[in-house]
């Protein structure tokens, strides 16, 4: 499309006056008006051939900026276009993200729930086999006093029948002095008697002694009974245990890779920053201590992690506090008195432990901003190391801990 832009016109020539005459009779004309006629019509003629050369140049320019300004106008809806795509895009893609991100913390939290719940009517199964197990033990014991009541009793029966007979016996031996003096027959008659009366008495002794046996193999079954109960409880209770030691290791393996994507996520924005500071740091480090600067990476070790103070595992908080009381109390912040007094960010410094006590590496993840503070921090860690062999339980599990803290300073050093 021509765009309306007015062209510009050459004024008219003025016309050629020529004198009129009142002569009749046409006078020669002279050659120089005749040359001078001849270059004004020139001229005209020039001016007119320019003008119309200018009109047809400001023409074709003002085709060419109509031009130009559509393919501008073009090329301006194209890029707008191409950036509403783009951003409607990343808005997709942002909304996709925070539905997966919202979907998988959702997932996270239910499977920590059905764990929970899980882990919880463990306990309570648990709890309900230890209540049957104790009422079985009491059930046990009492059987075991009732059978020892029982033997006890017939024990008293049989030395009870014992004096009686022996009463009895004294009395059949007053019996026969008199038999003897009523006679012969009388005294046989005595003496049936008497032997009918021991043989009752021996069958008696018979029975008592087989129910004491039986009481006895009674009482021995109930205790090996209770024994296996013991021993049945005790597998239970230690499988409890374990399974409660993997539930809460599984717990606190999810925390820390919970935190660990976290930490990660930070540290990938914030490694920028510290990146240059902890190079240098590790090089003079190195210069300084070559023999700990040399040793080998061992990529199978057992590592642990503490971001903060809080864990299930007692034995690590307990030793990384232990560590952090060393900064506290002693005198480590005269090392650090002037160099703070710069203006600073709290670091936040990761500080790796061997078994032994000794520090593995030491690493920025907040770098303060000041070298110097920085290079304090690297040297007051070094210098009140070894930290002590971890605790025989600590130890069973990790071969090297990192204990993560935020160093703060104002009258001494405090790690958050």
């Amino acid at each position: 499309m021509r765009p309306d832009i007015p062209i510009p016109t050459a004024p008219a020539a003025p016309p050629v006056v020529v004198p009129k005459t009142t002569e009749t009779t046409p006078k020669p004309i002279d050659p120089s008006a005749q040359s001078f006629v001849r270059e004004q019509a020139r001229l005209e003629q020039e001016k007119e051939n320019a003008e119309k050369l200018r009109q047809s140049e400001l023409n074709a320019e003002a085709e060419r900026i109509a031009m130009r300004e559509e393919q501008l106008r073009i090329e301006a809806a194209r890029a707008e276009r191409s950036a509403r795509a783009e951003a409607e895009r990343v808005e997709a893609d942002r909304q996709t993200f925070a539905k997966q991100e919202t979907e998988r913390a959702e997932v996270a939290r239910q499977e920590a729930t059905r764990k929970e719940l899980q882990r919880q009517e463990q306990l309570r199964q648990a709890q309900l086999e230890t209540v049957r197990q104790e009422q079985l033990l009491q059930d046990a014991a009492r059987a075991e006093q009732a059978a020892k009541a029982e033997a006890l009793r017939k024990e008293t029966e049989r030395q009870e029948l014992a004096r009686q007979e022996n009463l009895r016996r004294e009395r059949v031996n007053q019996e026969d002095l008199g038999r003897q003096e009523l006679g012969r027959q009388g005294y046989q008659r005595a003496e049936n008697a008497r032997l009918e009366a021991a043989r009752k008495e021996a069958a008696r002794e018979e029975q008592a002694k087989q129910a004491e046996l039986e009481v006895t193999r009674k009482a021995q079954q109930l205790e090996a009974a209770r024994q296996d109960a013991i021993r049945q409880e005790a597998a239970r209770q230690e499988a409890v245990k374990q399974e409660t030691l993997r539930q809460e290791q599984l717990k606190r393996e999810l925390a820390q890779l919970e935190k660990a994507k976290q930490e990660e996520e930070r540290e990938e924005r914030l490694r920028a920053i510290g990146r240059q500071l902890n190079e240098e740091a590790a090089q003079r480090e190195a210069a300084k201590k070559p023999s700990r600067s040399l040793l080998p990476t061992v990529s199978g070790l057992r590592r642990g992690w503490l971001f903060g103070r809080a864990d299930p595992n007692a034995d690590l908080v307990q030793y990384a506090e232990n560590m952090s009381k060393k900064f506290e109390l002693n005198m480590a912040f005269d090392m650090l008195r002037e160099v703070v007094k710069q203006r600073h960010v709290s670091p936040m410094v990761t500080v790796s432990i061997r078994a032994d006590g000794s520090v593995e590496k030491v690493i920025f993840v907040v770098s303060s901003g000041v070298l110097a503070i920085d290079e304090a921090i690297r040297q007051i860690v070094t210098s009140y190391a070894p930290y002590g062999a971890f605790p025989p339980a600590l130890a069973r599990q990790y071969d090297v801990i990192e204990i993560r803290r935020t160093w703060v300073f104002d009258t001494a050093i405090r790690l958050q």
